[in-house]
């Protein structure tokens, strides 16, 4: 797993900088687990642009996730390592002892014919799935669940990972990747290690062109616009902005939006670092 840099012998290939795809082990994925995916353009049923800057992009087709992992004690050998294009993260194919097939979203360092198994009373090896009232302290894990048996939501992207702090009676701590601190039942389950592809982030697009391929079209920026159109536009010369905020006027820089009683707030402990 590393980045790839190329000659550059055209423009757009002086700071490209992509992944070397040298994990992936296998290019065709498996057909059962395919569902087609449609595209909307940003249109809404009558064909009018409800979002900006959506559109084109190439052909995909989803792949079906497991995120709950509810096939406890039944042992599963990794096939394959895939490329997924509906996620950052690779994807691996398990083959399970009584015959059924399912990805699941692949951890940094997993490799090919390696055993993983879920459940209770199981060892925190890499890509094991556990509840977290089983997982040793200080265990770097991802795919966690926000409540029990509704599936993993939190650590998902590539590179990502939370980390079990402390636990009490019902509750664990955990330290999400944004640096919350997070109190979840200890009856939901989170699977051991980091998610792969952790370069993800220092990747560079090189062009324009690769931006569309990936379905985003140009965005363009409030200042450039005229007033009727931003509340930032307009102005003779560069003399326009102010206060950095939406199309809609909302402030974007420092103003709140979480609402104060929301319910979930009486399970954070600290908020994220600015």
């Amino acid at each position: 797993m590393g980045l790839k840099k190329f000659k550059p012998v055209t423009p757009g290939q002086r700071f490209k900088l992509v992944s070397d795809f040298g994990e992936i082990t296998a290019s065709t994925p498996e057909k059962s687990l395919l569902l087609t995916k449609k595209r909307s353009g940003g249109r809404n049923n009558e064909g009018k642009m409800t979002m900006r800057y959506i559109g084109g992009g190439h052909k995909k087709q989803y792949r079906i996730i497991d995120f709950k992992r509810e096939k406890e004690g039944v042992p599963a050998v990794v096939k394959t390592i895939e490329y997924d294009p509906n996620r950052s993260a690779r994807i691996a194919l398990l083959f399970y002892v009584d015959g059924e097939k399912r990805y699941i979203v692949a951890p940094h360092g997993l490799q090919v014919g390696q055993t993983l198994l879920s459940g209770k009373g199981i060892s925190p090896d890499l890509g094991n799935t556990m509840y977290l009232s089983e997982i040793p302290l200080g265990t770097v894990i991802h795919n966690v669940e926000m409540r029990p048996g509704c599936g993993a939501k939190i650590a998902r992207s590539a590179g990502s990972y939370a980390q079990l702090m402390s636990r009490d009676d019902r509750y664990v701590t955990l330290k999400m990747p944004s640096g919350e601190m997070r109190r979840i039942l200890c009856t939901c389950k989170a699977t051991i290690g980091m998610v792969s592809n952790i370069e993800h982030n220092l990747q560079v697009s090189g062009k324009a062109g690769r931006t569309r391929w990936m379905g985003r079209r140009p965005r363009v920026r409030g200042v450039v616009m005229n007033p009727v159109d931003h509340p930032m536009g307009g102005g003779e010369g560069r003399a326009s902005g102010g206060h950095p905020r939406s199309r809609k006027g909302l402030i974007a820089k420092g103003y709140k939006t979480r609402h104060p009683k929301k319910a979930s707030s009486q399970f954070i402990l600290e908020r994220r670092k600015k």
